[in-house]
C-alpha cells in the first residue's frame, strides 16, 4: 500500500479527512476518508508456542494503520480482585485511591494504552452504558447519574480524562461506544435489582429457543421487560446526550451510538421489538425518532469536530424489513452522521460472534482477492448502503482476519473503514503485521478457531453459549496483555 501520513495532531473526522490511502495503483482504487496514524511501537509476533510476545529488538517504525480500526469486544475488563501497587495511572489516580470502583473506566486504561501504541488508525471502545441501573454485564463502565457540566462534575470528568489520555497517548484518536442494553440487560447487571424489570420500547421478552431448558435459561438470565413511558424515553435520550457531552469534555475524538446487536436503539428501530403507537413507534420513520433525537440533541452540545457515528444491524436483501432499514438509514444520513458501522445479530441470533441462524457472508482464506472479499460478514448489505449513499463513510466489522481480506473490501468499494475486534484481543499491535510490506500476503493473517466448549454444551442453547464463550475468552486475553502476559490463541 502507498500511504500518506498526516503531520499535525490526529483527529477523527472521516467526512473531512485530507489524507488518502491507495492500493498498488492510485488510479484503480477509490479514495477513502481514512486518516493514517504514524506508529513507532514494537511489533508483537508469533513464536513457536503460538503465543504472542514482544521481541527484544524491533524495527524503529512500521507502516501506519491506514484502514484498520479496532472494535473492542462487548465484555469489558472487570476490576482487579486485589489492589494493585505500581506507578501507572491505572493504580494511582489524582485522588490517591489504590483500588478501582465498579463500573468506572479505570481498569481499561492499560489495555487501551497498548492499543494506542499498536498502529491502529483509530480506537473504538467497548460499551459504555448510559444508565448505571441497566448494564449489559456487571462490569460495564457506565454513566453514574447526570452529567451537567465540567464545572459541576469534576471528579467523574477526571476519571474519563485519564481514560482518554491513556487511549490517545500515542496519537490514536479514540471514540467511545455509547449503549443502553434495554431488554438485554442481565438480571445481575445494574443497580435496579435482580427481580426488577428491564426496560424496552415494548414488553417483548427475549426468546432463545422453544425447549424447556432454553426457556429456563432465558428466564434466569433476563427479566421480562416493561414498556417505557414517554417520559422514560425522553430521560434516556437525555442520558445519551449527557454521556456524549462527558466524552467530549474528557477529550475523546467522538462517539459511536450502538444501534446494533439487539440493544435499546436497535429495539426502537425494529418492528419486532417496537410495537408502540405513540411518536416513537408505528412506522419506520417514527421508530427512528429515538435515535434521531439523540443525534440532534447531541450535536447541540458537542464541538463541531466531535464525530458522531452509529452502529447498525444489517438486514437480508430478501427480508421484509430490508426497505424499512434503508428508510431509516436515509434518515440517519440526513441527520448528519459522520460514519456508520455495519454489523449484525442479537442475543437471540448472535451472528456478530459467528453463531446464529441468520445468513452471513464469509470466505475461508486469502487465496485470491475474490475469496478474500468474502472474508467479511455483512458484505452485500454494505454494498447496498454504498450504492444508495456513496458519500457516507462506511465501516465494516466482522470476519476480517487478513490483509488480503481487508484490502479487498476497501478496493471493492464496500467500505472505507475496517473494524477488527477479536484478533486485536490476541495481538494489540496487529496493524504492524498486516501493513508491513516485508510480510508476504500469505503470512499477513491471524486466523482464529472457535473457542472450544465442553461436551455438556450440547444440552444447552449452543448459539447463546457459544457467543458468550467467545466474548468471555477474548475479554480474558485482553486482561492478560494489559498485565504484560502472553495471550493464547483459542483451541490450544
Amino acid at each position: 500500500m502507498q500511504l500518506k501520513y498526516p503531520t499535525g495532531p490526529t483527529s477523527f473526522n472521516p467526512r473531512k479527512s485530507q489524507y488518502r490511502v491507495y492500493g498498488s495503483s492510485e488510479a484503480s482504487h477509490r479514495q477513502t476518508h481514512i486518516q493514517c496514524i504514524t506508529a513507532t511501537s514494537t511489533i508483537i509476533e508469533l513464536n513457536r508456542s503460538r503465543k504472542w510476545r514482544i521481541p527484544s529488538q524491533t524495527p524503529s517504525s512500521y507502516p501506519a494503520a491506514s484502514c484498520f480500526q479496532i472494535g473492542y469486544p462487548r465484555y469489558l475488563l472487570p476490576p482487579p480482585k486485589k489492589p494493585q501497587h505500581s506507578s501507572n495511572t491505572f493504580e494511582t489516580g489524582s485522588n490517591g485511591r489504590t483500588n478501582v470502583q465498579k463500573n468506572h473506566p479505570d481498569p481499561l486504561q492499560p489495555a487501551y494504552e497498548k492499543w494506542s501504541s499498536g498502529g491502529w488508525g483509530s480506537i473504538l471502545t467497548g460499551n459504555v452504558q448510559v444508565d448505571i441501573n441497566h448494564l449489559g454485564s456487571p462490569f460495564d463502565p457506565a454513566l453514574h447519574g447526570e452529567y451537567s457540566s465540567a464545572e459541576s462534575n469534576t471528579e467523574v470528568l477526571a476519571r474519563w480524562k485519564t481514560y482518554a489520555c491513556s487511549s490517545q497517548k500515542h496519537g490514536t484518536p479514540t471514540l467511545v461506544q455509547l449503549c443502553h442494553p434495554g431488554r438485554q440487560s442481565f438480571r445481575v447487571a445494574g443497580k435496579r435489582g435482580i427481580f426488577a424489570s428491564s426496560v424496552a420500547p415494548s414488553a417483548v421478552p427475549i426468546s432463545v429457543g422453544d425447549s424447556w431448558i432454553e426457556k429456563i435459561i432465558a428466564a434466569l438470565a433476563w427479566s421480562k421487560p416493561r414498556e417505557m413511558t414517554t417520559a422514560e424515553v425522553e430521560t434516556t435520550i437525555a442520558r445519551f446526550v449527557d454521556a456524549a457531552r462527558l466524552m467530549a469534555d474528557a477529550g475523546f475524538a467522538g462517539i459511536e451510538l450502538h444501534g446494533a446487536h439487539g440493544y435499546l436503539i436497535d429495539q426502537f428501530l425494529s418492528g419486532k421489538t417496537n410495537n408502540r403507537t405513540d411518536i416513537y413507534g408505528g412506522t419506520p420513520q417514527k421508530r427512528a425518532r429515538f435515535i434521531l433525537e439523540i443525534i440532534r440533541q447531541t450535536r447541540a452540545v458537542v464541538p463541531p469536530k466531535f464525530a458522531i457515528g452509529i452502529k447498525l444491524n444489517s438486514a437480508d436483501h430478501d427480508s421484509s424489513t430490508f426497505e424499512e432499514t434503508m428508510t431509516q438509514i436515509a434518515l440517519l444520513v440526513d441527520a448528519g452522521i459522520d460514519f456508520m458501522e455495519v454489523s449484525g445479530g442479537t442475543y437471540e441470533d448472535p451472528r456478530m460472534m459467528g453463531y446464529g441462524g441468520g445468513k452471513i457472508e464469509r470466505g475461508g482464506g486469502a487465496k485470491s482477492e475474490r475469496t478474500a472479499a468474502r472474508e467479511a460478514f455483512f458484505l452485500s448489505f454494505a454494498h447496498e448502503v454504498r450504492a444508495r449513499h456513496p458519500d457516507l463513510c462506511l465501516m465494516l466489522t466482522g470476519g476480517f482476519r487478513s490483509r488480503a481480506g481487508a484490502v479487498a473490501a476497501i478496493n471493492d468499494g464496500a467500505c472505507d473503514l475496517i473494524g477488527i475486534g477479536r484478533p486485536a484481543a490476541i495481538n494489540p499491535s496487529l496493524p504492524h503485521l498486516l501493513l508491513d510490506e516485508g510480510v508476504e500476503e500469505c503470512n499477513a493473517v491471524l486466523r482464529l478457531e472457535k473457542v472450544p466448549m465442553p461436551w455438556y454444551v450440547g444440552f444447552l442453547p449452543r448459539n447463546l453459549v457459544g457467543a458468550g464463550a467467545e466474548s468471555t475468552y477474548y475479554a480474558l486475553q485482553i486482561q492478560r496483555f494489559a498485565k504484560g502476559l502472553a495471550t493464547c490463541l483459542p483451541g490450544l
